[in-house]
């Protein structure tokens, strides 16, 4: 039988997940990742430390579905997007701690590209890039030497899983670094050259579905093909099914992604949202909109590691659900800023509403509640700019996806009906199909469709009025999170 590895790295953690042909899961592993935060609005990870841990659970899931390196007929990649890395190509020495998607220290700069015509933001990989070339003992000259490599996530793992033979990325990570040429599906020249940044740091450009090389034995114990790569939110689109115009997903992971598939054109937003390639399949490239709630499941993290007011993140439901409100408490999980539509990165968190008979699950559940109406906030930028209508249904998956309370909540607040498919980890699942797609373990994508399996619909209990009143209600709140503290 033929089996199928697919490498979810995250934000927060890094999961290995072995499929079958039936994509039913034999084997899985995670393992937390620890970013560090140097500064106000500065986040990284120890690009090393990515590397080893993903050895790592790869080496657990192969061991949970008893299996050998050797036994895979594919791997797949999928990965948190933006976040940015360079090494030294002669030896595959990272120069700088990888800069996370999050992180907002180069929020001034993008004032002044956008006057230059790079059409970019915080979050993407352009203004992070050149700041690392800036800030590196002669970056700029390095790079133009062909002595250094960029890359995203998926980039970096390629490159370590094959021994340093292949230095590529997929048109769906490239359109999330806004060095992208979209219409001609190459890097763009004129951002390089306003940026000074060199041709020659800079991966090559490929189909999402394609065999990009091997895995050196050395690195991983047989030379298996690495044979898909996608953005973790398009490779969980393409994971939940959601291949048509029209269809919606929001993946709950350490932030809330929601993805609109808008089919053969891009769809262009003034209030947050942006453009993205979805994936590139048998020459061709579906396009989809995206929108960002910066802090999702992180948020629950820090209830957990911050506050200390969750033992454990599995407790997080029932606790939500055992008071029947929030009890006038309410909160606006902005940690890292506000995402869309606000694109505010000066936005800080805030819970309010407290009294003496506040407890902790009140606290918890005003969180979840604020993460549901920041994904309202997203799903309403991604209709009103796309001007398609609502789906019938709204898919989610991520880790956060398991909170039943979480997910009747948001169909409640946005009144359409919430399906969660029986695997939340749609991000694993869409690599692994399109890894197994480019080595024939399925033959088309109508295949796919008959193996793909739904899962529970959460079905909206609230009328109009009440769920645009508690909308609004809790919109007034906003306003306090993007006051900046002096």
């Amino acid at each position: 039988m033929p089996y199928i590895l697919a490498i979810d790295e995250g934000t927060t953690g890094v999961r290995a997940h072995v499929f079958d042909e039936s994509s039913t899961l034999r084997g899985a592993a995670y393992l937390e990742l620890s970013p560090s935060y140097p500064r106000p609005g500065w986040v990284e990870l120890d690009p090393e430390d990515i590397w080893l841990r993903t050895l790592k659970v790869c080496e657990q899931a192969l061991e949970a579905a008893s299996l050998k390196p050797g036994d895979l007929h594919g791997l797949g990649i999928c990965n948190q997007r933006a976040t940015t890395l360079v090494w030294e190509r002669a030896n595959g020495r990272p120069v700088y701690p990888a800069i996370v998607w999050q992180d907002t220290r180069t929020a001034e700069r993008v004032p002044e590209l956008l006057a230059a015509g790079v059409f970019t933001n915080a979050m993407a990989s352009a203004s992070k890039l050149e700041w690392i070339l800036r800030n590196v003992p002669n970056g700029f000259e390095r790079a133009a030497d062909a002595k250094l490599c960029f890359g995203t996530v998926d980039t970096w793992l390629l490159w370590k899983l094959t021994g340093g033979a292949v230095h590529a990325t997929d048109s769906s990570n490239a359109s999330c670094t806004t060095l992208y040429d979209a219409m001609q599906d190459a890097w763009d020249t004129n951002a390089l050259d306003i940026l000074k940044v060199s041709p020659a740091i800079m991966p090559s450009i490929r189909s999402s579905s394609q065999i990009y090389g091997e895995t050196a034995k050395a690195a991983f114990g047989a030379a298996v093909p690495v044979a898909g790569m996608a953005g973790d939110q398009q490779a969980a689109m393409f994971g939940e099914m959601c291949l048509e115009r029209g269809a919606v997903k929001i993946t709950y992971g350490t932030s809330a992604m929601a993805d609109m598939n808008t089919g053969d054109l891009p769809v262009f937003s003034t209030r947050g949202a942006y453009p993205t390639i979805l994936w590139s399949l048998n020459g061709q490239r579906a396009w989809g909109l995206e929108g960002t709630t910066i802090t999702a499941g992180a948020a629950v993290q820090w209830l957990r590691d911050g506050l200390g007011v969750l033992r454990s993140l599995d407790e997080c439901d029932a606790l939500a659900a055992s008071v029947p409100d929030a009890g006038g408490v309410w909160a606006v999980p902005a940690f890292q800023g506000l995402g869309t539509p606000h694109m505010d990165p000066n936005a800080r968190a805030v819970v309010g509403g407290l009294s003496r008979g506040s407890t902790r699950a009140h606290v918890v559940r005003a969180v979840l509640e604020g993460i549901v109406y920041r994904s309202r906030e997203v799903l309403e930028t991604l209709l009103g700019d796309s001007g398609i209508a609502p789906p019938q249904r709204l898919r989610v998956d991520g880790g956060a996806a398991a909170n039943d309370f979480l997910l009747q909540h948001l169909a409640d607040v946005i009144g359409i009906p919430v399906e969660r498919p029986q695997s939340v980890q749609a991000s694993a699942l869409g690599a692994a199909y399109l890894a197994g797609l480019a080595v024939q373990t399925w033959k088309g994508v109508d295949e796919l469709k008959k193996i793909w399996r739904p899962g529970r619909v959460f079905e909206p209990r609230w009328t109009a009025d009440q769920r645009d009143a508690t909308f609004h209600g809790w919109q007034k709140a906003v306003a306090t999170a993007r006051e900046r503290a002096v």
